[in-house]
């Protein structure tokens, strides 16, 4: 099976302008391809991860990438999917997301010896003449025909500014301008991006009257209908400082019955004919889909090693590992200080734990029933530790289920 029928079988490929011709490309490894990544975190996310991983599949068959990211259209804002407008950057602050971006790309693309490029379209659109972009853009681009866009129809109620008006003219003009300075041929992106996608090929096509294509990826949605990547919390983060391996790896083994075999046919590289065996399992068979799915996801974001230290750690909370896998938070004499007579009570300690975000909501969970200590239901929220009562290998905290953090003395 050729990279372009694996990648079908997989159902990552929503719409695409010419099969016959991507499907060329892509099978022969003579697609020079892009995809575009807006700075506008300091940090990729799941949401990103698909696309990385259609890079790396691509790349693989011989396929060179091309990452994009947004300098310059950070600056305006995509309105896909977005009911109110994006808060403005700074350049700054566009410029540091920026650098983020490059180190956590390079998990999943080579870019040795010229095998992929990473390149900023602020060196082109920030020195655009206005005038110009007028003369020699606007022309071959239709204002009826744009707010046809799904990008745009979402926002007409709640009111387009004429500054994200722009966003599909700055995005069609990155792929012109890739098309010349380096022979991009293909565009690919989230299938939200598929008006703005058709933009770029349209414009080569008046411009130069040359032919580029355009595939987008299946949206990760659960079985809901929603995004996935979002927690109660917010964002689930491929940066280990904002989203812990650990918690990367609860993410996915905490994913719905209904979406596990999913998530491992689009989002793994592990062999068809395996995940196709997959497909009949059921009832308990799922957790261990879970398990392999939170594994091969945590590895290809932050290797092996944290993926084992993960694994380690969810087995322990469960009865069947080494409980000194579990995630640790380390306190300090100083914290103890804050409370009185020198302890913290249990409210405190869920709060510094990350397992509550106020005491209001540790409160709560002590009072339902849903906390314990080393394994003991915590009934009375007055309950408090001094540091010297600390045992030497930590503290277990748990709530709910499926939350489990381990308190040690510095």
């Amino acid at each position: 099976m050729q990279v372009y029928e694996e990648l079908v079988a997989r159902g990552l490929i929503a719409q695409v302008t010419d099969e016959e011709r991507i499907r060329d490309l892509v099978n022969n490894g003579k697609a020079v391809f892009y995809i575009g990544f807006d700075p506008t975190a300091d940090s990729l996310h799941v949401g990103h991860f698909m696309a990385l991983c259609l890079m790396k599949r691509l790349q693989m068959a011989g396929n060179k990438p091309i990452a994009l990211i947004g300098g310059g259209t950070a600056m305006i804002g995509d309105p896909s999917g977005k009911t109110d407008m994006r808060k403005m950057m700074t350049k700054e602050t566009i410029e540091h997301n920026v650098e983020c971006f490059k180190k956590q790309m390079a998990r999943f693309i080579d870019f040795s010896d010229g095998k992929a490029l990473l390149v900023n379209n602020a060196d082109w659109l920030l020195n655009l003449n206005y005038i110009d972009v007028l003369r020699e853009v606007g022309p071959h681009f239709s204002v009826n025909r744009m707010l046809t866009a799904e990008c745009y129809k979402q926002r007409m109620e709640r009111g387009l500014s004429f500054l994200e008006f722009n966003y599909m003219i700055m995005q069609s003009y990155d792929f012109y301008m890739l098309f010349q300075k380096y022979g991009c041929n293909l565009q690919f992106g989230g299938d939200d991006q598929w008006s703005n996608m058709l933009g770029g090929t349209e414009l080569i096509r008046r411009k130069l009257g040359e032919d580029a294509g355009a595939m987008t990826i299946t949206l990760l949605l659960n079985s809901e209908g929603k995004k996935m990547g979002k927690t109660v919390s917010g964002a689930v983060w491929l940066d280990p400082e904002k989203t812990s391996p650990y918690d990367f790896y609860q993410y996915w083994r905490n994913v719905a019955d209904a979406d596990v075999l999913k998530c491992i046919r689009m989002l793994t590289f592990l062999p068809l004919e395996q995940i196709d065996e997959m497909d009949k399992w059921e009832g308990s068979q799922l957790n261990k889909a879970k398990e392999i799915l939170a594994f091969e996801l945590t590895k290809l974001v932050h290797g092996e090693e944290e993926a084992k230290k993960a694994e380690s750690a969810a087995k322990a909370l469960f009865g069947a590992g080494n409980a000194a896998e579990i995630p640790a938070v380390e306190l300090s004499a100083a914290d103890f200080a804050e409370g009185e007579g020198e302890k913290l009570d249990i409210l405190s300690l869920l709060v510094k734990a990350g397992l509550a975000k106020s005491r209001s909501e540790a409160r709560r969970a002590v009072e339902q029933g849903g906390v314990s200590v080393n394994d003991e239901k915590v009934t009375d929220i007055r309950m408090s530790f001094a540091a010297n009562e600390i045992p030497a290998e930590g503290l277990v905290i748990k709530k709910g289920k499926k939350n489990f953090k381990k308190i040690v003395v510095a």
